[in-house]
């Protein structure tokens, strides 16, 4: 997979830019504040429907602007699709090889972009909700039932805190608890089974990028009490879901933890070990893909500079050189010469908004 052209207009402080990139690595240099994580941002959003930052959407919108567009031409087995996604300030719009598209996954499906950037430590220490978008997003693109399965349990779960909340009796929980259970069980087994896959391929990085820590496990942490199923778990929680008004068990509350044979406990790890951590995942994610579609994601990687130290730099970039992913990589300054002189590379200047390509 690999993006070949890639327009942009009211990303953040990129007023229009368009650049056509190699299939190989390509670097976007400049300063601090001259708009190239705006292009990862733009790249990451055709994927993911949002952006990397925690910011609001509208936020993405270039100042004075009443709108954002980003289009690309995606090449993948052998064929090539036109995509197009705007954002206004309310409403997300997309097209497909020039017709519209009314359900934005249509559009997200056709790209796969990984990204290691500034916020990825939050893979390792932040909330629950980081880490299961982590997992649902590779779902997305290789379960084919994901969408409907997640959609109707998105909907059950709202049912039924509506009426936990309006104190609605047991014969109605009832038919929305079997529903809610319906769903879930495929959630669940999906997640399992993927996390067991994901874990041997982190196992394997760590050796390479973290080996003071020793041996990396993955626990995977379902959302309901260990033993029982999710209609007991329902059950038994009910009185008090109803005194809070939201149910308290379930795939919605999953989570999962990855941790080392000598720092068993996220807090044992720095935070550069974070970083390092969220690189394994990222990395081990782009290599799971590719077993199981047959093809490299994107690979983003922002200001990998100043989030790695030297040494790690360059093993990530060995590992560039190994792996047939399209990259697109940004920094103060370019990339060490001598390293991935395999790859085709293209390198572009970013100041002020303005892209300019030197290579």
């Amino acid at each position: 997979m690999e993006l070949g052209v890639l327009r942009i207009a009211n990303v953040r402080n990129v007023a229009a830019a368009e650049i056509v990139l190699c299939s190989g690595v390509n670097e976007f240099v400049g300063p601090n504040g001259a708009g190239k994580t705006s292009l990862l941002e733009a790249t990451y959003m055709l994927s993911h429907g949002r952006s990397f930052r925690s910011v609001k959407r509208e936020s993405l919108i270039r100042l004075g602007s009443g709108s954002l567009d980003v289009f690309t031409e995606v090449r993948r087995s052998g064929r090539v699709r036109r995509l197009g996604l705007s954002r206004t300030k309310s409403d997300w719009a997309a097209r497909m090889d020039g017709r519209e598209v009314l359900a934005i996954a249509e559009l997200l499906r056709e790209v796969a972009v990984v990204c290691f950037e500034p916020g990825s430590h939050a893979l390792i220490s932040g909330g629950a909700e980081e880490r299961r978008h982590f997992v649902d997003w590779a779902l997305f693109h290789v379960e084919h039932g994901y969408v409907d399965v997640a959609r109707n349990y998105r909907r059950a779960l709202r049912q039924r805190n509506a009426l936990l909340r309006a104190g609605r009796g047991d014969a109605e929980l009832d038919i929305w608890d079997a529903e809610l259970v319906r769903n879930a069980v495929n959630l669940d087994k999906w997640r399992s089974n993927y996390l067991d896959k994901l874990s041997q391929l982190v196992n394997q990085l760590s050796v390479n990028f973290l080996p003071e820590l020793g041996a990396s496990s993955l626990s995977y942490v379902r959302g309901w009490g260990v033993g029982l199923e999710l209609g007991e778990a329902l059950r038994e929680r009910r009185q008090r879901d109803r005194e809070r008004g939201h149910t308290s068990a379930g795939p919605h509350r999953a989570d999962w933890r990855l941790s080392f044979e000598n720092a068993p406990e996220r807090e044992h790890l720095s935070r550069g070990q974070e970083k390092l951590s969220a690189m394994i995942c990222l990395l081990a994610q782009a290599t799971l893909y590719e077993q199981q579609l047959g093809e490299w994601p994107i690979l983003c990687l922002d200001d990998l500079a100043s989030e790695l130290d030297t040494d790690h730099q360059q093993r990530v970039l060995q590992w560039l050189e190994e792996v047939d992913a399209q990259v697109l990589v940004t920094g103060t300054s370019a990339l060490p010469k001598p390293q991935l002189l395999r790859r085709q590379r293209a390198m572009f200047h970013v100041e002020q908004g303005s892209v300019v390509t030197l290579l």
